[in-house]
């Protein structure tokens, strides 16, 4: 009961804020698995199963729920895996498996995990319909900016020219009016990369502020578990071993490990039948784990992105905290590094590190512009975009009504 009070509260006020105050047009940027992928078959080498297709029209990869069923998930993490070149030290697909993330510069598929439509696989959904109530418009002043998430930043720059692009366009398209960046987990990292590479003029100009949520300034224990056993991302029926391969691949687990800078050297994060490890023996652990392309990723990838340096936009901070999160990852002999481990649960949103969520206040001192920062205890990494909090903050940033408090 109380519940659906608080729904109908939360819409009352939303309604109050008047369309005259509507003011800044949004920009959404999703985290890793935030984006639809999309791909296209004509494979010559056979796939894990003889009932995995090997030549298909273009078809929802992920997130179609239907393909992560027992043993037809093996069908799926093998289209989505990635193969990387000692050499150029960039990933490609399998050889005939085309991809495309579709929608970009609308909201449509970072709405929703998948083309259904259905609430079970909602995204940005509820913030987006909550404006759109207010008077906003799709692919007006609510845009997206879909991106292939399995690729670590260094092999975006089709996707930030394309973001440059949206960006000033989306300025001209509501008279000059500067953008609100709205990120969610991962896409937070990945619009302050893209920061770093702007002018304070490109800035002062196009940029209104950027609001972040739930973002992993310094990665998060979590990506370990990817990366040594898998995760089965909460669907029960998979199994994380199965899903490893993909998790593996992708550069962007890499690129969310915990971070040197935000763990203590001496700081235990995994433990064996046979060692420990601490951020500073990445390179003896994958070893371990017979993966040294993860470290690879990792040393590609830990640079490129400087934490310490500040965004130079005015900040809003949205997190979660007082959930379990993984901590430090167990195993013996038995689990090491194929089963999954006991976890010892540290605080933060059930998937980010309290300490990671907390990144931004390192720019605190090194920032004109305003930082604001919102913690919503016991809500996870997940649920925070369509609580009610989250849903009515980020519509009085974009209406002007924050400004006024």
């Amino acid at each position: 009961m109380f519940g659906r009070l608080f729904f109908f509260f939360l819409i009352y006020t939303l309604h109050n804020i008047i369309a005259d105050d509507i003011r800044y047009p949004a920009i959404f940027i999703p985290g890793d698995g935030g984006s639809q992928i999309w791909a296209r078959l004509n494979r010559t080498l056979p796939p894990p199963h003889w009932f995995c297709s090997r030549h298909s029209d273009w078809f929802e990869l992920w997130l179609d729920v239907r393909l992560l069923s027992p043993e037809v998930i093996d069908c799926l993490v093998d289209n989505m895996r990635l193969l990387y070149n000692e050499t150029t030290k960039k990933t490609s697909n399998l050889e005939g498996v085309d991809i495309q993330i579709p929608g970009f510069g609308n909201t449509s598929t970072v709405e929703y995990f998948d083309a259904s439509g259905f609430s079970y696989s909602a995204y940005f959904a509820q913030i987006i319909k909550s404006l759109v109530t207010l008077g906003y418009t799709r692919g007006v002043n609510l845009r997206g900016a879909p991106y292939d998430f399995r690729r670590g930043v260094d092999e975006q720059d089709e996707f930030f020219d394309n973001f440059t692009k949206l960006v000033t366009d989306t300025y001209e398209l509501n008279n000059q009016t500067p953008v609100v960046i709205v990120t969610h987990s991962m896409g937070g990292p990945f619009a302050l990369y893209w920061l770093h590479k702007q002018t304070a003029a490109f800035k002062a100009k196009y940029i209104r502020s950027m609001v972040n949520i739930a973002a992993p300034w310094g990665g998060a224990i979590k990506a370990l578990r990817l990366m040594i056993s898998g995760d089965n991302i909460d669907v029960y029926v998979v199994s994380p071993y199965r899903v490893r391969p993909y998790q593996r691949s992708a550069p962007s687990t890499a690129f969310v490990m915990p971070n040197i800078n935000f763990w203590d050297k001496d700081e235990v994060v995994v433990v064996s039948g046979q060692r420990n490890y601490t951020v500073n023996d990445y390179e003896v652990l994958f070893n371990d784990i017979q993966f040294p392309t993860g470290y690879q990723y990792w040393l590609n990838n830990k640079d490129l992105v400087d934490e310490s340096r500040a965004p130079e936009v005015e900040l809003h901070e949205l997190y979660g905290s007082q959930m379990p999160t993984p901590g430090v990852l167990l195993y013996d002999n038995r689990t090491f590094p194929d089963l999954q481990p006991v976890v010892l649960p540290d605080n933060g949103d059930g998937t980010v590190n309290i300490r990671s969520l907390l990144g931004f206040k390192k720019w605190e001192s090194k920032q004109k512009q305003d930082i604001h920062s919102l913690e919503i205890p016991g809500v996870e990494h997940l649920a925070i975009l369509r609580h009610p909090t989250t849903i009515n903050y980020i519509a009085q940033v974009l209406t002007g009504q924050f400004d006024k408090k």
